[in-house]
């Protein structure tokens, strides 16, 4: 059986079989060209996770912020929840927190969208750029 024919045809039977290489340091026999493209793919998917945590923490704040009258525990939990993850994914790759400004300004304005659809306000309720910085979408920041 060979590391491409596992690759193609059972996945998690050429991961096992890759660690299992590496861990003899058996060079010469890893499928390096697919080794090398999942772990790319685990530090992207490591950092759209982060992105998507940051959103979802964006999200609610504008909630809390924009409809206070409606505040309550859900999004209460949403943000910390949000913030929980999101401080797990940058305790497990610190080198993603300096792009936390980049992430929430490419997600922004779609979370922008999301909010006024959500809570029936005007999306010109609604900055054009995101009224929190990192440190307080991260840190234990509630808006008045």
């Amino acid at each position: 059986m060979t590391a491409e024919i596992n690759y193609e045809t059972d996945f998690y039977q050429w991961t096992q079989q890759q660690a299992a290489l590496l861990r003899q340091g058996q060079w010469n026999q890893v499928d390096a060209a697919n080794l090398a493209e999942e772990i790319d793919s685990m530090g992207k998917s490591n950092r759209r996770a982060l992105e998507s945590y940051l959103a979802n923490i964006v999200f609610h704040l504008l909630k809390w912020h924009y409809q206070p009258e409606r505040r309550g525990n859900s999004w209460k939990f949403s943000i910390r929840n949000g913030r929980h993850h999101a401080a797990k994914r940058l305790k497990e790759s610190p080198s993603l927190k300096p792009q936390i400004a980049e992430l929430i300004a490419d997600e922004y304005p779609l979370v922008r969208e999301y909010a006024a659809n959500e809570t029936g306000l005007p999306l010109s309720t609604f900055p054009e750029q995101c009224p929190f910085t990192p440190d307080q979408i991260t840190d234990d920041y509630w808006p008045d």
